[in-house]
């Protein structure tokens, strides 16, 4: 698939911070810090705006620009899996990716504590560095899965941080089970993609585990992200089954060949839709709980 050239800035902009996924960083941050002070205020509305849009810009305007020649190779690319953008914009994405979250980051320093500081700038530096040249962590083989899972997982954290909460173990718990939910979707979603990392030359989890064994590896991840559900105050074992329609979208593909693992990209899509479900129950578990509060 080529770029297409007559397509304005600011839609390209927009198809590079991946509208599908703004929920997935807004809305960690939006309920965590929602639950730890039962109010809205400006903090919560910069931070989720932050997060929705700038924050996405910056992750995926970089991927895209510097993921360019890969992606020209990989068909799930130029639609809503991914921009292929005109490489006429890329200087422009660049610096619109980079610019566009300096005032939110500017205010959202200042309103907040060194911890909320230091948590926001791990977060930042994880965004740029799993796809920027030299550091490139998304061609480190299991760091890759582990930063990705950082990208959103951090929200989150800074969401309980930013409102000045101590975190509890329940809290932590949920945050470490995020974490390799994280991890299980990113090493999940890489299956889909060996071949065109292989043809361009880009290390992946999945291309060193090889395609049945990085399934298996998210099918591991995911129960033990349950389980660790299972260890929180009630209601939060409840939430230990939200991690079954992952496990058995992936199950189909755990013997996977390394011809056919492109299939996977099926199972991917059907993740893409599963969010919005498991989503949906995330937030009537949350409304119980602030009830119960």
């Amino acid at each position: 698939m080529t770029p297409v050239a007559d397509r304005g800035l600011l839609r390209q902009l927009v198809m590079a911070s991946r509208p599908l996924s703004w929920v997935n960083t807004a809305y960690p941050f939006a309920a965590a810090y929602l639950m730890s002070t039962r109010e809205v205020d400006a903090r919560l509305v910069v931070g989720t705006v932050f997060f929705l849009i700038p924050y996405n810009l910056l992750m995926y305007g970089i991927n895209d620009v510097f993921d360019h020649e890969s992606d020209l190779r990989n068909p799930r690319k130029g639609g809503v899996e991914g921009a292929l953008l005109d490489p006429r914009v890329h200087r422009a994405t660049v610096l619109s990716a980079a610019l566009l979250p300096v005032p939110f980051v500017l205010w959202l320093l200042a309103v907040g504590s060194p911890a909320a500081a230091a948590v926001l700038a791990v977060s930042l530096f994880a965004v740029v560095a799993y796809s920027a040249p030299r550091l490139r962590f998304k061609e480190r083989p299991v760091l890759d899965s582990m930063t990705s899972s950082t990208h959103f997982v951090s929200p989150a954290l800074y969401g309980f941080v930013l409102a000045g909460a101590g975190i509890g173990r329940s809290a932590w718990l949920v945050l470490a089970a995020f974490f390799l939910w994280g991890v299980a979707s990113q090493a999940f979603g890489a299956v889909q993609d060996i071949a065109a990392d292989r043809a361009g030359g880009i290390a992946s989890i999945a291309t060193v585990l090889g395609a049945a064994r990085t399934v298996r590896f998210s099918i591991v991840a995911w129960v033990a992200a349950g389980a660790l559900l299972l260890a929180t105050a009630w209601p939060g074992p409840l939430a230990a089954v939200l991690v079954l329609p992952y496990i058995a979208l992936a199950w189909p593909f755990r013997s996977v060949g390394e011809e056919q693992a492109d299939r996977a990209h099926r199972g991917w899509q059907q993740f893409l839709a599963a969010n919005y479900g498991v989503g949906f129950l995330v937030t009537m578990l949350l409304i119980w709980v602030a009830l119960r509060g």
